[in-house]
């Protein structure tokens, strides 16, 4: 009987045969080599060789006694295990499957050149990786495994790793026969990523669902410290609709981990590793290139179109050759097994300070006491339905895992074990908090949040919260374009399943406020600032060319995020907008910020673009606008210019972003203006000809038409969009637009808090309205409704 298969010899419907990662790497290597896709080469043992040793050993009794003894309570899931694992690794293996592997094991070395060249040695459940059901990390995998006598050792302990704790408890769970489950070895040429680096894509965002992006973690060295949590890695996203567009470069998330540790090999001959730290440069450093990123992710799109699903993939960079290679792709079993038209969407109706903060796993909340857990050994100390806080998890913390009501660890990405088990059980997680053991107290009644986004929170407390579920296909269609406003690039996939047409509302201030907290003039002009706030921002923009090459990257790569969820349609983004006293809490702001009286109607929006106190920090903004529009091909996007006085001022700030290569016209570009000041009403015959479109601030215009001061707590009572004044000035700003022939929308709040005067704009024909999300819903159905009456 032939007990090997080549990968090319293997095909996707062969997973009962060799297991769902070798059927994988078999389909890989047949299939998509044509499309540039490189799989390090080797073979397979089969579902019969492991069934062979089976029956040469007799083993298949030792299991049923075990399984049974555990069953009945008469041994524990420990006992049973090791009982079970001792008796595979003193078993032998079948003369004719030792000799066929060898055998294979010399050819692989005649087609790589090498003689005892090293090989990973991998298992493959052939119940693994199912659509409903994620076996990954539950069999042991064996690197740079050399010479036959160690690789036939590594092969008989992948054979017992079938029994470890973890796998046993996860097929009693899923109702899978312990017997008919069998396990193939994967024997796969080495990969020499301790000396580069690897990490893991998904085709799909892992926390939201949202299916344009490909979603890319990366780390020095070995794969395990991202797969374990142990590192914080690298995190990458490519717009997957952009791919492959000519001159165009769509990663539009590019953040650096803190990668503070990488797994090399140990060197020691006995396929051993170990975990040394990394130094300054590499945990400044990224692991890829874009040239690279953008290779994982034709190469992740290519995987997901041949299979036809959202997929999880493992990939590994040679340090030899400097090649890339996907070593792994399962089915994503998560977001892709959800409802794509149901929202639950959660509110925190408590406030509270943060007491640690990290990435937020799903968007749930929760909350409880926290069980502190220092080591694996201290597992059985945890109390059911507690919030389990620790510092890393691996497979043997599942059991616990499904016990817990939240997750909080200190180390850990996106892609990490407790983001991935997490996400399976549908228990909220807050991964790579730092420092969440210290902070928080063991038996400290807690509240962790991850419903604002990519950022998750845990408070001191129980806070009240709520949810509510949304079936987004069931909201009505309308005439009125409606869209939504989005500030926070980390929240922007949460709302993707809404059915909106576009943005009609990014804030960039939001985005400097957030991922660049840096006054743009001061990264223009270091040298005027004090040393101490000068050295603070040599340390965050090191990695830069240059300090302006920050603030033109990170905000770029904003903007984006903020376009992308609902690409191709328009995404309206509004140039700073920022008052002088909150310019001023920026880092270095308070030297280039000049003192108001009310900086509420003082030096902001247009006025600053052209004023030589700020046009150098202008023309950053108008740099990062045309990367977004020209280098990344997000032509979808629209620049609007706020609170400009007068058709003068208009003037020159189109001639600013014209000396700054954002010319109204040229390359589609799109400039709107926001309609907020009376006189933007009043002279709309002037405005109009030097904008493609008007956008109402209702906030504003109330504001500068009643005279109220928008932020006084004692005038609140007589803030009301809906007063009769400022319900003429929309009227006569509607009918000057449409006599213009241009578009005229609205972004303001009013809408979203009074449908009553959503209803009002769609009497008066507005073109668009655009709303917050969370009142989406509700605001879209009286649109609806306003539109049928």
């Amino acid at each position: 009987m032939t007990y090997i298969l080549w990968f090319e010899q293997i095909t996707i419907g062969q997973v009962p045969l060799v297991g769902g990662k070798n059927a994988s790497l078999g389909e890989m290597v047949r299939e998509l080599g044509s499309a540039g896709v490189r799989v390090p080469g080797g073979f397979a043992t089969t579902a019969d060789a492991y069934r062979g040793f089976l029956d040469a050993n007799d083993l298949a009794s030792t299991v049923e006694r075990e399984i049974g003894a555990f069953r009945r309570g008469e041994r524990g899931l420990q006992a049973a295990g090791s009982a079970i694992r001792e008796r595979f690794l003193a078993a032998e293996l079948p003369t004719d499957l030792s000799e066929e592997i060898v055998s294979a094991y010399a050819e692989l070395g005649m087609r790589t050149g090498a003689v005892d060249h090293a090989v990973a040695v991998r298992s493959s459940a052939t119940a693994e990786d199912l659509p409903d059901a994620s076996f990954a990390g539950q069999q042991e995998t064996f690197l740079n495994v050399s010479g036959n006598d160690a690789l036939l050792a590594a092969c008989r302990r992948c054979f017992a790793s079938l029994f470890t704790d973890r796998a046993i408890s996860y097929r009693e769970a899923k109702g899978f026969d312990h017997l008919d489950v069998a396990l193939s070895i994967g024997i796969q040429q080495m990969v020499r990523s301790d000396l580069a680096g690897s990490g893991v894509a998904f085709t799909i965002d892992p926390e939201t669902g949202f299916p344009g992006a490909v979603i890319i973690s990366a780390a020095w060295g070995l794969g395990e410290t991202v797969v374990q949590g142990t590192v914080d890695p690298d995190k990458y996203a490519v717009f997957k609709p952009l791919l492959g567009k000519p001159g165009v470069v769509p990663i539009i998330e590019k953040a650096a981990g803190g990668k503070a540790i990488k797994m090399v090999y140990a060197d020691d001959g006995d396929a051993s590793t170990r975990v040394v730290e990394t130094g300054a440069t590499e945990r400044r450093a990224l692991v890829l290139s874009d040239a690279e990123i953008v290779e994982l992710g034709n190469w992740a799109l290519a995987v997901e179109r041949h299979y036809g699903r959202p997929m999880d993939i493992e990939w590994a960079k040679d340090g030899n050759s400097g090649l890339l290679y996907l070593v792994q792709a399962r089915p994503e079993t998560v977001q892709s097994g959800r409802e794509q038209n149901s929202m639950l969407v959660y509110h925190l109706e408590g406030t509270a300070k943060p007491i640690a903060s990290g990435t937020a796993i799903g968007s749930a909340i929760a909350s409880g006491k926290a069980c502190v857990i220092a080591s694996a050994g201290d597992i059985e100390d945890f109390v059911d339905g507690s919030i389990l806080v620790t510092d890393t998890t691996d497979p043997d913390w599942v059991p616990v895992m499904k016990r817990a009501s939240g997750i909080v660890t200190n180390h850990g990405g996106n892609t990490s074990h407790a983001a991935i088990v997490s996400r399976e059980l549908g228990v909220p997680a807050i991964v790579g908090c730092g420092d969440a053991t210290r902070q928080i107290a063991d038996g400290q009644v807690i509240t962790i949040s991850c419903a604002d986004g990519e950022v998750g929170k845990a408070y001191d407390g129980e806070l009240a919260f709520t949810h509510e579920e949304i079936d987004v296909g069931a909201l009505p269609e309308t005439r009125t374009q409606v869209m939504v406003n989005i500030a926070d690039p980390a929240a922007a996939y949460r709302w993707w399943r809404l059915p909106a047409k576009g943005v009609g509302l990014a804030r960039m201030e939001f985005i400097i406020n957030t991922a660049i907290k840096v006054h743009p003039m001061a990264l223009v002009h270091p040298e005027r600032l004090p040393a101490e706030e000068r050295a603070q921002i040599e340390a965050l923009t090191c990695s830069h060319p240059s300090p302006g090459e920050f603030f033109v990257d990170r905000l770029a790569r904003g903007i984006a995020k903020l376009a992308a969820p609902y690409y191709p349609h328009p995404a309206i983004v509004r140039l700073s907008d920022f008052k002088t006293n909150e310019y001023a809490h920026l880092l270095g702001g308070a030297v280039f910020e000049p003192s108001e009286q009310n900086p509420m109607i003082g030096f902001r929006g247009a006025s600053r673009y052209y004023d030589e106190r700020y046009r150098e920090g202008f023309a950053l903004e108008c740099r990062a606008l045309k990367r977004v529009r020209e280098e990344m091909g997000f032509d979808n996007v629209i620049v609007m210019v706020p609170f400009c006085r007068t058709p003068a001022e208009a003037d020159r700030v189109l001639a600013e972003m014209r000396m700054n290569g954002l010319e109204r016209g040229k390359n589609g570009l799109q400039v709107y203006m926001m309609c907020e000041i009376p006189s933007n009403v009043i002279l709309a015959d002037q405005f109009a000809p030097r904008f493609d479109g008007y956008s109402i601030g209702s906030n504003d215009l109330t504001q500068l038409t009643l005279g109220i001061d928008r932020d006084s707590e004692l005038l609140a009572h007589l803030f009301d969009a809906r007063d009769e004044a400022v319900k003429r000035l929309v009227v006569e700003a509607i009918k000057q637009c449409h006599r213009a022939g241009i578009k005229i929308g609205i972004c303001g709040q009013a809408p979203s808090n009074h449908p009553d005067f959503a209803a009002f704009l769609v009497e008066q024909v507005i073109d668009s309205i655009s709303l917050n999300p969370d009142s989406f819903v509700r605001t879209i159905r009286s649109i609806a409704a306003a539109e049928a009456a």
